[in-house]
């Protein structure tokens, strides 16, 4: 079992424009501690943000260990979304193929191998993040049903119809919906499932608040209007069986990072545009029809 990328997906880079170079080399030179040390609780690295109640005991006890317990209760909650997003894929079976869009470090992709032991393809624009995730699923014992691939979420290159269910977990922001909906569309079977977990910002809010705004600069992400979503997936067969507002889900966890070590400068903007009603965090889910 290898531990490196397949030659096939190293030896040939995805087209992509000037602006997903841009994004590419943010996360490939990425060493977030955020995004490293929760991973680190149990190998599962993911690279979303996380819903439910806090344990407030962990803020509590000995100072000398409450760094480590935050961080712990901080991975609860990432796995706690990872686990919600999984629920609502549909009935998978262990002959389906699943495809785990914009993966980051591949955490989502081995929840979905664990719970329905099926083939899960990974994409993303970053190379270091295929080859952190292809070598998590070798030291998962994995590496034959979940690989990692450096291709384009917009253009894929796999076959039409691939695929039982397809899914971003954060990563729509870096974009167009247009473009990337109509290749769901294709490489979904009929009946499919495309599921997203994202942040959007509230059309009733009107244009994008300071606070959405900063979030943007920070990531180098262009946030879209909750409407889009729903507009591009009329447009291109996919029909919302399940739409969750997870905005109050995720404020405690919001709130626990804010007074972690892990602390980045970017909650505050985060919770006050929860807060505010200019931004919301939902999850929707969608049949190819």
């Amino acid at each position: 079992m290898t531990t490196t990328m397949h030659r096939a997906d190293a030896a040939a880079a995805p087209v992509i424009s000037p602006y997903q170079e841009s994004v590419a080399d943010y996360w490939n030179r990425e060493k977030n501690p955020v995004n490293l040390r929760l991973g680190e609780v149990d190998g599962f690295y993911h690279h979303h943000y996380g819903i439910g109640d806090v344990d407030g005991s962990v803020l509590e006890g000995p100072q000398d260990t409450r760094d480590e317990r935050v961080i712990a209760e901080l991975h609860r909650l990432e796995c706690a979304q990872a686990d919600f997003l999984a629920d609502h894929l549909g009935a998978v079976t262990s002959d389906d193929r699943l495809l785990d869009s914009g993966c980051g470090r591949g955490g989502g992709s081995l929840v979905a191998n664990k719970r329905f032991d099926c083939r899960v393809d990974g994409i993303s624009i970053s190379e270091t993040q295929v080859a952190f995730a292809t070598t998590q699923a070798a030291k998962h014992g994995v590496g034959d049903k979940v690989r990692f691939h450096l291709r384009n979420m917009l253009d894929t290159g796999f076959e039409t119809g691939s695929f039982r269910a397809v899914w971003n977990n954060e990563s729509t922001m870096y974009v167009d919906l247009s473009t990337l909906f109509a290749e769901y569309a294709r490489l979904l079977a009929r009946g499919g499932r495309y599921v997203t977990i994202t942040g959007c910002y509230n059309d009733t809010y009107g244009l994008p608040s300071r606070e959405v705004s900063t979030i943007n600069a920070h990531y180098i992400c262009d946030i879209h209007p909750r409407s889009t979503y729903f507009k591009e997936m009329a447009n291109n067969r996919l029909v919302p069986i399940s739409v969750v507002d997870l905005t109050a889900a995720t404020i405690p966890y919001w709130e626990l990072r804010a007074q972690s070590s892990l602390r980045t400068g970017i909650e505050d903007s985060f919770l006050t545009a929860y807060k505010n009603g200019s931004f919301q965090y939902l999850l929707i889910a969608a049949d190819r029809i």
